[in-house]
């Protein structure tokens, strides 16, 4: 029987990189101030969310393929204006990880009803894109959604709970 000799330092080393890919996980906690809204500005593509007594975190953002205007119908490429709460999370997302907006409210419902079209659903603030699946070149590519990086939507994740509210202006 021959023996395979592995240095030690290889074994220290595999170990090591065991240990911190396990790690590397998309779920970040946060113990900070609160976060009492957030208020997404679409003009200047920034997100920020707020505490009690001051703004905690920015991001820029991206937003729908057809960015200006509020959304009024599925497909349209819009992103919602108006205020909403987040309402659920994704964490098997396919774009990392998201958060829910409570779009569509009544309003949107009635309008687009009266149209005789739906409003669609489904708006989240989420990571991505994800390389060689969409677009990494466009600042606005989602289908309506506001779209941040992976580590920006990590945070967002962790900061922002269920019942936030959240304004979105043009």
């Amino acid at each position: 029987m021959t023996r395979i000799h592995i240095p030690r330092r290889g074994v220290l080393f595999g170990g090591l990189v065991a240990f911190l890919s396990g790690c590397a996980s998309k779920f970040r906690t946060y113990s900070g101030p609160e976060v009492t809204r957030l208020r997404l500005y679409k003009a200047q593509r920034l997100l920020v969310l707020d505490g009690a007594d001051r703004v905690l975190r920015t991001y820029p953002i991206g937003l729908g393929f057809a960015p200006v205007g509020h959304k009024q119908f599925e497909g349209d490429g819009r992103t919602p204006e108006g205020s909403y709460v987040i309402d659920r999370r994704n964490p098997d997302s396919l774009f990392h990880l998201s958060v829910g907006i409570s779009y569509p409210n009544e309003a949107d419902i009635a309008f687009a009803e009266s149209q005789g079209r739906s409003p669609g659903k489904d708006i989240f603030i989420h990571g991505g894109p994800r390389r060689g699946i969409d677009p990494t070149n466009v600042r606005d590519w989602t289908a309506g959604c506001i779209s941040v990086s992976d580590p920006e939507i990590e945070e967002i994740y962790a900061m922002v709970r269920d019942g936030t509210p959240i304004d979105i202006y043009a």
